[in-house]
């Protein structure tokens, strides 16, 4: 619905036009403007949501609407129809501001402003509908084409990670469970964790893709009753106006839902909005994951020539875009919560308590999402690794992960396995102790040197890095043959647009 503004808002010179950018030079500041906007989701994103989409859209709608009904036999001339198609962008957003302070109805207003620069078209225009028909078909496209711009910017993830995946698949870290160190894994197999995450959460987006359908012509409570009006009681016409409309409009004619009420199910929202939370949490968790790592100084995001990471400490280099991922992916994961109570809230065949909510919930779901998904494509595709850190990490601990085949060897050399592992025992918890008591460096290894019966050992060999990560680098080329290729195959022609993260 477009604001109506005060009789002051009108006078005020420097009054913001619908089409002003609220980071532009004229923008006013003293009106309160979505951060989502103006900081976070792209052009294109806010593109789709914007009054212009979806009031174009609205007029679409009435156009295949007439179009059907005239194919059909309802008697609407050919030059109704120019008149529509003559006018399907150009609408006058204060015309139908006006109509709608005296109507207080968003559909109405719109009808009665297309009305005036169609006049001949004005007596058929939304013809047998309900607010619901453009309402409801709108949303659905726009859900449809949100859902399509998010699968992309996933697969665009997807495709960095995968390629710093394989750069880095025989590159041995550290690896944790409980957040305590664990056996070593690869920096390149930790990635494709993270892209297989977000492979599955694209999985659900082009599966509810796959499933959307149009609400079609269905009337004021889903029964169809003011078609079968127009159509003199033939069913078999209203039926064909139905498929007609939704194929006009780039859906499948025979894959409209099969009953609704006033509206299309509004779990179908849910559906949606807990599809995008699942792509938000794979998300939250790579950005924590990078800001931990950023704490050890393994792996960072990228960090401008001039950015300030801390207006009181210099030297900082915060992880400013991993941890907005995590604000904007929070936000995203909370509302599919709110979708289901709205669903679960439709008492009958239809209640308005909807709309306000739903007006919020919808666009901002994927306005969120979308900032995050430029954020982390712009962080996955320049993340920073310091391999010497990340060795003398894992050197750290390696000792102690090592004395297993240490043990192994010492009995292969013909030492008695009970005397060996008492041996490394009392040496790692002496080892251990000067660690954690005194932050000495971990000396276990030359502790066992000394030890007769590890003398033949090299130890060098023993502690090469790459014994103890499995499989790790053959996963991971494995994982970016049979997941990572297929979605770039899949989404060539998106791979290369990006969008700068904002701000």
């Amino acid at each position: 619905m477009t604001p109506t503004p005060s009789s002051y808002e009108e006078s005020r010179p420097d009054a913001r036009g619908p089409s002003a950018s609220p980071c532009d030079g004229a923008a006013e500041w003293s009106t309160y403007v979505s951060p989502l906007a103006a900081r976070n989701a792209s052009p294109e994103m806010q593109a789709i949501w914007s009054p212009q989409r979806k009031h174009s859209t609205w007029r679409r709608l009435w156009l295949a609407l007439a179009e059907a009904e005239q194919e059909l036999g309802l008697p609407i001339t050919d030059e109704q129809l120019d008149e529509l198609r003559a006018h399907l962008d150009d609408i006058d957003f204060a015309a139908a501001a006006r109509y709608e302070s005296r109507l207080r109805h968003d559909v109405m207003a719109h009808i009665h402003a297309l009305g005036d620069v169609a006049p001949k078209a004005r007596p058929i225009i939304h013809l047998g509908a309900t607010s619901q028909f453009v309402n409801c078909n709108t949303e659905l496209i726009l859900l449809r084409d949100s859902m399509r711009l998010i699968a992309a910017k996933i697969a665009r993830v997807i495709d960095a990670l995968g390629a710093f995946a394989h750069t880095h698949r025989a590159l041995a870290t550290l690896g944790f469970t409980h957040y305590q160190p664990a056996q070593p894994t690869t920096v390149g197999k930790r990635a494709s964790l993270w892209a297989y995450d977000l492979a599955l959460a694209l999985d659900e987006i082009e599966v509810r893709l796959d499933r959307l359908r149009l609400r079609g012509a269905r009337g004021a409570t889903g029964t169809q009753a003011s078609f079968l009006a127009l159509f003199d009681g033939d069913a078999r016409k209203v039926a064909q106006l139905d498929r007609r409309v939704i194929e006009k409009m780039g859906f499948d004619p025979e894959q409209g839902y099969e009953v609704t009420g006033q509206t299309y199910p509004r779990l179908v929202d849910a559906q949606v909005l807990n599809a995008l939370a699942v792509a938000a949490a794979a998300l939250h968790k790579i950005a924590t994951d990078l800001r931990l790592l950023a704490n050890r100084k393994e792996v960072e995001e990228p960090f401008g020539s001039e950015q300030v990471g801390s207006s009181a400490m210099p030297y900082k280099r915060n992880p400013m875009r991993c941890e907005r991922i995590c604000a904007l992916a929070r936000f995203v994961m909370s509302l599919p919560a709110n979708a289901l109570q709205t669903a679960a809230v439709q008492w009958m065949e239809r209640t308005l308590d909807d709309s306000a909510n739903r007006r919020l919930t919808l666009p901002e779901s994927f306005l969120a999402l979308d900032g995050a998904l430029d954020l982390m494509h712009n962080v996955a595709s320049g993340l920073v690794v310091h391999e010497k850190v990340i060795r003398a990490n894992l050197m750290a601990e390696l000792p102690f992960m090592a004395t297993e085949n240490l043990l192994m060897e010492a009995v292969r050399a013909g030492a008695d396995r009970q005397s060996a592992h008492e041996v490394i025992r009392q040496h790692s918890q002496a080892a251990g102790e000067r660690v954690k008591a005194e932050g000495q460096p971990n000396d276990l290894l030359d502790r066992l040197r000394c030890e007769p019966m590890f003398a033949s050992l090299d130890f060098e060999a023993l502690l090469d890095p790459a014994r103890y990560v499995g499989l790790a680098p053959e996963q991971t080329e494995r994982f970016v043959e049979r997941v990572v290729e297929p979605i770039r195959r899949r989404y060539s022609a998106e791979l290369a647009a990006a969008t700068e993260p904002r701000v």
